[in-house]
């Protein structure tokens, strides 16, 4: 996800901070918001997921 992230937005990522968890705890944040919980979904994004979510 991380790369796919990198890939996609290149340069405009000033950074990209990957924090292990435990308990199935997925969560992306965008600006300090929350735009992915797989707590909440039950699921793991896919990367359209989370480009879509920074893109709203």
């Amino acid at each position: 996800m991380a790369s796919d992230l990198l890939n996609k937005y290149g340069t405009d990522v000033k950074g990209l901070t990957l924090v292990p968890g435990g308990g199935g705890c997925f969560e992306v944040k965008f600006n300090g918001n929350l735009i992915y919980s797989k707590l909440d979904t039950g699921e793991f994004p896919t990367a359209e997921q989370i480009t879509s979510a920074i893109e709203a």
